[in-house]
């Protein structure tokens, strides 16, 4: 493993987006923390787990796991997959650094703020409201939702890393 640092493995199908932490080993890789968008509904995300807001807040989730696991670094591994400036794999790139973990980035492919909060789900649905009548949500909601769903999980973040330290320090 040349850069030392753990990989950041990003994999996104239309509906989710599973990042995992995975260390070369002699033996093989072993996964040593992971998170997806379909757990974000246990944490009260109610919009579509396919989407670019989805994947900031696994990747706060993805971050929050790893940090409270004892790890802070990685390197991000895209894979095959065609990845665009503002894209989901960004997002989640984003919310794992805001969260504190360290992967080496440019800003550059980064989405806007305004995109992670989900506001052009709102305003394109204000033009298409029959797309959205089985959302799970009222798209005007969304943003709001964001907010409280990324408050929870840097709530439980808190809670954890107390936890983890409390567990290894007796």
């Amino acid at each position: 493993m040349l850069s030392e640092r753990p990989r950041v493995v990003v994999r996104k199908t239309g509906r989710n987006l599973i990042m995992q932490l995975v260390e070369h080993g002699t033996a093989g890789d072993s996964t040593l923390t992971s998170a997806n968008a379909l757990e974000l509904k246990k944490l009260g995300y109610n919009g579509a787990t396919g989407n670019t807001p989805a994947a900031y807040l696994t990747g706060l989730l993805f971050a929050s796991r790893a940090i409270a696991a004892g790890h802070s670094k990685g390197v991000l591994d895209l894979g095959l997959n065609a990845n665009s400036r503002g894209s989901r794999t960004y997002a989640a790139l984003l919310g794992a650094v805001e969260a504190g973990l360290d992967i080496p980035h440019s800003r550059e492919p980064l989405p806007d703020p305004a995109r992670v909060r989900g506001e052009h789900i709102v305003a394109y649905a204000i033009d298409n409201p029959r797309r959205f009548s089985r959302y799970g949500i009222d798209p005007k909601d969304l943003p709001h939702n964001i907010d409280v769903v990324k408050q929870h999980i840097r709530g439980r973040t808190a809670q954890e890393q107390i936890a983890h330290t409390e567990a290894h320090n007796g």
